[in-house]
């Protein structure tokens, strides 16, 4: 295996996981069957194609390419179209980049987590306030609108009890890796197409965990019993979803919609695992630098 990645390759994945997040049918939230919530998939791929070059600019600290990207997304869509993806994206991006470590993804990503400081929670802070995500709220500790005095993975400990985002920085992405890959990997076996492994993950994520971004805006009540409508309509997804389970799919993201209800954190998820897959293929079949 061949990390480091260099900026190119890291760019480019990370757009590719941004596109194929959006031709997927994902209830709930934009793709490129339907619209939602205001936005569609122009937005999204605008957005990406803006932050893309922070991501993976390894001249940039991790809170360094939060903030770059956030502030390029924002200036190009005026929206907050990708805060959750770019939070999860620089991390993994630094670690494919970085020259210290091994062949280990995780591993890598570890040490880059590890090595988060207060100047990287001062730009996060900055470019969450920039996206201002619905139902952000005030917090005692750690509170993005007042001056840092945390490292960034401090930070995020102290929301990780109430955001699947924040958790994955304290957690070495523990969703991704020990749920998300195995899920992507299983619906690649026993779907028809790509597309439908990745309807298959979105999915796997809704069941599995109430949507940090559901429970914000709705409150938790909402966003778990959501995650039982996900649970309780598993014969249409699991393993994967198939054609005499599409329409079924369709009603599902169409009562999401009807509700406003948008499983943002759910859809970051996907990007990042996507974003992390690629990464690890491109070290598998790249040559060292």
């Amino acid at each position: 295996m061949a990390f480091p990645l260099n900026q190119t390759n890291v760019e480019a994945a990370f757009v590719a996981a941004c596109h194929a997040e959006l031709q997927a049918l994902k209830p709930g939230n934009v793709h490129v069957h339907s619209a939602g919530h205001g936005m569609d998939i122009h937005h999204f791929e605008r957005a990406a194609a803006a932050a893309a070059p922070f991501i993976a600019d390894p001249s940039l600290s991790v809170g360094g390419r939060i903030l770059g990207a956030v502030k390029a997304s924002f200036a190009e869509t005026g929206l907050n179209a990708n805060l959750g993806i770019v939070l999860l994206a620089a991390p993994l991006a630094a670690a494919a980049e970085s020259r210290i470590g091994g062949a280990d993804l995780r591993e890598r990503l570890g040490r880059v987590l590890g090595g988060l400081d207060q100047a990287d929670a001062a730009d996060a802070f900055q470019a969450i306030v920039i996206a201002n995500p619905a139902g952000l709220g005030r917090a005692d500790q750690g509170d993005v609108n007042a001056a840092a005095t945390v490292t960034l993975r401090e930070a995020m400990a102290l929301a990780a009890d109430r955001d699947r985002i924040a958790k994955a920085y304290v957690t070495r992405f523990d969703d991704l890796f020990s749920l998300g890959l195995p899920a992507l990997h299983a619906g690649r076996r026993a779907a028809a197409n790509e597309t439908l492994a990745i309807t298959a993950l979105h999915m796997t994520y809704l069941a599995e965990f109430p949507d940090s971004h559901i429970a914000r805006k709705f409150g938790i009540d909402v966003a778990e019993r959501i995650r039982g409508e996900a649970r309780n309509a598993a014969s249409l997804w699991h393993p994967a979803p198939r054609p005499e389970t599409w329409n079924g799919l369709w009603a599902l993201d169409k009562s999401l919609k009807d509700r406003g209800i948008n499983p943002g954190t759910t859809a970051d998820l996907v990007v990042a695992t996507l974003f992390a897959d690629m990464l690890i293929h491109q070290s598998a079949t790249t040559k060292p630098l």
